[in-house]
């Protein structure tokens, strides 16, 4: 099968790259940027992509790649960071620009060659950088300018290295997928022959590779994420898997009879009523973090339990997303930013006795759910909202008692109820309640109430990098709030979240 390696080098974008390839039907995985060029060539690839990044080419401890990748004969094509530091390391001039480009830029084609095959002369990209490349390497042809920047583009045709300086893989670059298309199909001659079906059967040789007759252990919650992978382990491994349903006390109303209900005639399932350990383990807790890390610990604990009771055990499944990883730590080794933990990637304790199979981390949300139709999967199951791992202990902000779990998991049902009978379950990305820790005066039966506030929070998005608030129609919202308050005993006021991602996050916490 032919691949394409993309090396990462800490953009927040990096994700969208995967994502135009992957929509070009071509297979592509994601590497550290210093993976090595003798490993490179052992994956055969049919192209190499170097990533953006935040790093300046200036910088002392600027993230470089093997020197040996461009010697391999392989096509590379590099994006921002990935332009320079080509450039840099090949004998060109990079250097702080003195005028910089964030947003929207106007790029004139130069000489269209493979690469702009098709485009046309003047087109709009996004731009994202403080470096530029004044002086190309010898060998190299200018492609493309703007009106701030001589070279925005360029080629070494007879050695297939090319470079563009702005971001093609968003969306704010209209024909960026165009020149994707161009970049794979002209220049790397590959072909558009990777599919779901194609994923299922690598997906299966490799985790049964990885088991050989070993059982697995597969946390199951009911979501797409979880529910897509237990199939898929099923499918590879038959009775060797052993699902364990864990309700750790802040799940949704009725969700663990639900869960119950559906996975039990197809897995072996094992249902865990876990509530009291985990919410004694987060008594008095209100940093998020902390929350993250005490509930991914002590889902491991329970883990490692069931294992040895249904043992010998050394394998965990986990429906561990892209868009985790990349929130939680760098890609893949990758130099990104964290911007916060996931209980089933940074709230992992450093040292357990299950070894991780994560067969869905590269793959976004919606190519779950494809893969999930792919499997046979009722759409009941593949279309449902995100659920965070840590359940509503990241909705409910500050301390979390069963008191206020019980608040949230009402509001949180009434919610869900109306936004599914107006219509809108299916047109939002995520529609959620939360719990805020303060408290506010009202009026009930002309007497004073000091009750709690619930947040609703709906938003669309295509992949959870970002998202827009959802603009609800006024009278749903009207009777959401009207509901909550006349039914959920201790809420006295309804508000209405408006913020995008970013700056803000989906999830509160």
């Amino acid at each position: 099968m032919q691949r394409v390696v993309v090396l990462d080098f800490g953009s927040q974008y990096n994700q969208l790259i995967a994502r135009r390839v992957r929509e070009l039907k071509v297979y592509c995985e994601i590497h550290p940027f210093n993976l090595s060029a003798r490993k490179i060539a052992a994956l055969k690839p049919a192209a190499i992509i170097l990533t953006g990044g935040p790093a300046s080419v200036g910088a002392v401890n600027r993230p470089m790649p093997d020197p040996g990748i461009f010697k391999l004969g392989i096509p590379i094509l590099g994006i921002c960071y990935g332009m320079q530091i080509t450039a840099d390391m090949l004998g060109g001039r990079v250097s702080y620009a003195a005028s910089r480009e964030y947003g929207f830029s106007r790029l004139r084609i130069l000489r269209k060659g493979d690469l702009f095959a098709g485009l046309p002369a003047h087109m709009q990209v996004w731009m994202s950088h403080g470096d530029s490349v004044l002086e190309a390497p010898a060998g190299f042809t200018t492609l493309a300018c703007t009106d701030s920047i001589p070279i925005a583009a360029f080629a070494d045709a007879k050695r297939r290295i090319y470079g563009v300086q702005f971001h093609p893989e968003v969306v704010h670059t209209p024909r960026g997928t165009e020149l994707f298309a161009d970049f794979l199909f002209r220049i790397a001659r590959c072909k558009p022959n990777w599919s779901m079906a194609s994923f299922v059967e690598a997906q299966t040789r490799e985790i049964r590779r990885q088991v050989g007759k070993g059982k697995v252990l597969v946390a199951l919650s009911g979501g797409v994420d979880s529910s897509v992978m237990a199939t898929l382990i099923a499918r590879a491994v038959g009775d060797q898997l052993v699902a364990v349903f864990v309700d750790n006390g802040v799940i949704r109303k009725g969700e663990f009879e639900e869960v119950r209900d559906t996975f039990s005639p197809r897995f072996n399932l094992n249902c865990i009523d876990a509530r009291a350990r985990f919410l004694k383990k987060l008594r008095g807790v209100t940093d998020p973090e902390r929350k993250r890390k005490i509930i991914g610990t002590e889902f491991i604990r329970v883990f490692e339990e069931e294992a040895r009771r249904h043992g010998p055990i050394r394998f965990l499944a986990q429906g561990t997303l892209y868009p985790d990883l990349i929130e939680s730590r760098s890609a893949f080794g990758g130099p990104s930013a964290t911007i916060k933990s996931h209980h089933n990637v940074g709230g992992l304790p450093e040292r357990m006795n299950l070894k991780l199979i994560e067969p869905l981390k590269e793959l976004f949300k919606d190519e779950v759910r494809a893969l999930g139709r792919e499997l046979g999967l009722p759409e009941r199951i593949v279309g449902r909202q995100p659920f965070p791992g840590p359940g509503l202990a990241v909705r409910i902000l500050g301390a979390v008692s069963a008191k206020r779990v019980a608040t949230l998991q009402e509001a949180d049902a009434i919610l869900l109820e109306e936004i599914r009978r107006a219509g809108y379950y299916d047109r939002l990305w995520q529609s959620f309640a939360v719990l805020l820790p303060v408290k506010t005066v009202g009026v009930m039966g002309d007497e004073r109430t000091y009750e709690s506030v619930i947040a609703v929070r709906a938003v669309t998005s295509l992949d959870a990098m970002t998202a827009d608030w959802a603009d609800l129609p006024h009278k749903l919202l009207a009777r959401i709030s009207n509901r909550i308050i006349n039914e959920v005993r201790g809420v006295n006021r309804v508000v209405y979240d408006i913020s995008t991602k970013p700056p803000s996050t989906i999830e509160w916490e």
